[in-house]
């Protein structure tokens, strides 16, 4: 090595002979190899190799960049982008093999620091921080890429694989029903019954509460259950059921007339559930586009995956038993509670012990809804994503397409500036075994003018 080199590029041609030069050195390269991979090789070692880590970061910077300046210019059709299975698989790939080029960049930059040169108390402290500086990033990476794999894989399995569809009247109504298939159960009973109409431009909401025991429920013109129902469901020529209830229609279209709806298992749908839609449009005048069955069952796993959730029980709850108190196994007492997975379900799904009975039953399952959304916070949802992700397909069904997935995240996101508009269809204001429906309906349109004001 000649005087030229060592004083033209003293980092590529280094004066091995100096402990003190060689150390510092080497913190210099550890420290410009962690913030900018792949320019550590640029300066001293194989500058090909340098390029391609070079290369690989800056498009992965660049690609960050993209991704927050469409948040900030169109959050949509950003996360419409970013919630597309295959741009997942994509982005999931490129973190692996950033991953691999980091660990390949972080280890050869330990070489170049030439340990053996530096002077001997330094050699530990170096080895050890370009050694936390490789595996951190490295974990990092790749733990981002199986969170992606986790998404892909929620997406993929739990909503379909159709055409978006548009808002009716500016607003997507979708129908929520929980549903309990416990083994004390026989079948799948749809106990719960939501509505909600969301804002397509704002996401304001209005949720509409539709008691299970809804008589007579009526049907649009264009429904194929009008024609044997024109007057109300089992008015003219009863149910196959028994009791022609709403919450009885999943088994009549299900079970009796599936006929009606050939096409509802092509669009990630059944016939009992289109003919719950059906029967909810025709109460409330709203288009039910879209539904989401939630498994009273899947609660537990989820909640579980959240950590529990916070309740504030109002009366002494009992967890199992009959209408006479006959094998409770144990109580939820009043007072702010956090349920684990299995109490809450208890608070959910209890029939007995209320006094306004199933009411009451409606009531909680709505406000242990209520408070799962407010555990996802975007904190506790990345930091359990992946059991979270794993409860879904347990947890849901719905036929909402995996191309709006982005779009009512972004929703989502708009709501929390508003605070949710809420109906109740029952007594008193509705009497349930005869509904006055041209009343429902004027309370219907009251509540959706004030789910369209401006923002509080």
């Amino acid at each position: 090595m000649n005087l030229h080199q060592q004083l033209s590029e003293p980092i590529r041609h280094p004066d091995t002979a100096s402990p003190h030069f060689m150390s510092k050195r080497g913190r210099w390269l550890i420290l410009i190899g962690f913030i900018l991979p792949g320019s550590a090789q640029v300066l001293t070692g194989n500058r090909k190799l340098g390029r391609i880590g070079l290369t690989a970061t800056i498009l992965l910077l660049l690609g960050g960049l993209a991704a927050l300046v469409g948040m900030l210019v169109n959050s949509e059709a950003t996360l419409s982008i970013l919630t597309n299975i295959w741009v997942l698989l994509v982005m999931q790939i490129a973190l692996f093999v950033y991953a691999l080029i980091w660990l390949i960049l972080g280890f050869d930059t330990l070489r170049l620091t030439r340990l053996g040169r530096v002077a001997a108390n330094w050699r530990a402290p170096l080895a050890a921080l370009s050694i936390i500086l490789t595996i951190v990033p490295v974990l990092g990476a790749a733990w981002a890429g199986t969170q992606m794999g986790a998404g892909r894989e929620l997406i993929s399995t739990l909503f379909v694989d159709r055409a978006a569809v548009e808002p009716v009247n500016g607003r997507y109504n979708i129908l929520l029903l929980g549903a309990d298939s416990g083994a004390d159960r026989e079948g799948l009973r749809p106990d719960s019954i939501s509505l909600v109409s969301v804002d397509a431009k704002t996401g304001q909401s209005l949720i509409i509460g539709l008691p299970r025991e809804m008589a007579y429920a009526p049907f649009p013109e264009t429904s194929p259950m009008f024609e044997d129902h024109p007057h109300g469901f089992g008015v003219t020529q009863g149910c196959n059921v028994g009791r022609c209830w709403l919450n009885g229609l999943y088994s009549e279209g299900e079970y009796f007339v599936p006929e009606l709806y050939p096409n509802a298992l092509d669009a990630g749908s059944s016939p009992g559930i289109e003919a719950t839609k059906d029967a909810v449009s025709g109460i409330t005048g709203l288009t039910v586009q879209f539904y989401v069955l939630i498994n009273m069952e899947g609660f537990e796993e989820l909640i579980n995956a959240l950590g529990g959730v916070d309740i504030n029980v109002t009366e002494q709850i009992p967890i199992g038993g009959d209408a006479d108190g006959n094998g409770v196994e144990g109580w939820l007492e009043p007072g702010q509670q956090h349920l684990d997975g299995y109490h809450a379900l208890w608070y959910a799904r209890s029939r007995y012990g209320s006094a306004a009975g199933d009411y009451s039953r409606m009531e909680r399952q709505r406000e242990l809804q209520a408070a799962i959304l407010q555990q996802m916070t975007p904190s506790n949802v990345i930091a359990r994503f992946q059991d979270i992700a794993a409860s879904g397909s347990a947890l849901a069904q719905t036929d909402i397409p995996q191309s709006m997935v982005g779009r009512f995240i972004d929703l989502a996101a708009k709501a929390k500036e508003y605070e949710p508009v809420r109906l109740e269809l029952s007594p008193p204001e509705v009497v349930t075994e005869d509904p006055d429906y041209d009343r429902v309906l004027e309370l219907v349109e009251a509540s959706l003018a004030e789910a369209t004001s401006a923002k509080e």
